[in-house]
């Protein structure tokens, strides 16, 4: 990793990897999938010594992004999803936040990207890849000069998310997988929303979803 300095912590009952990536030269820093505890998070980014650019999210499930708008005013930065997920971030129900935390939950992202549409965020070059399956609107971060992919729950080590949730798919997810790992070089180092980080290498060779 060249300018990339990359660090997590876990937040909210389900466990979720909520991920900083900080440049190195600038403290320009990104925030993907702030899913609950947004004053452990902003403990983390002050600790971090970072200045948030903006946030980004794989998906809209509550676990994911629970901590969104706290985040968001407190640092007036953006967020940004994939444009087809908009619909389950402002649908309670189907976002799980109503039926599973029992707190009704919605974000209306100030951004909605295009599968394969690249940004210029804190310095970083990120590209969308829309990988549904887990949901309609699941979508990984590759940034490829830095050598790492932050793929929410569409792909975890050696397995993927679950597809028995609103708008999931095991069909779509097996196709989303096939067509990620192609993308992705060997070396690629695989951040996922919940677990251990894996790589592509490992994922292409054992991967049983494949």
């Amino acid at each position: 990793m060249k300018h990339l300095i990359l660090r997590g912590i876990v937040v909210g009952p389900v466990q979720t990897n909520c991920y900083f990536l900080k440049h190195k030269d600038t403290g320009a820093m990104l925030i993907v999938d702030p899913g609950a505890e947004a004053e452990r998070i902003i403990a983390a980014v002050t600790q971090l010594q970072g200045n948030p650019a903006a946030i980004l999210l794989t998906h809209g499930h509550y676990d994911h992004m629970c901590a969104v708008n706290e985040l968001r005013e407190h640092y007036q930065i953006p967020v940004y999803a994939a444009k087809a997920e908009e619909h389950l971030l402002l649908d309670s129900m189907e976002n799980l936040s109503g039926s599973w935390s029992g707190k009704p939950y919605t974000v209306k992202a100030d951004y909605y990207l295009e599968d394969q549409e690249t940004l210029e965020l804190a310095g970083f070059f990120v590209r969308m890849l829309l990988t549904p399956g887990h949901t309609v609107g699941s979508c990984c971060y590759w940034v490829e000069e830095e050598g790492i992919c932050l793929s929410g729950d569409t792909l975890f080590y050696g397995s993927c998310g679950r597809t028995d949730l609103p708008t999931g798919s095991m069909s779509t997810m097996r196709k989303s997988l096939g067509r990620l790992l192609h993308i992705l070089p060997d070396e690629t180092e695989i951040y996922p929303g919940h677990g251990e980080a894996t790589d592509a290498a490992f994922e292409k060779k054992h991967n049983p979803y494949l």
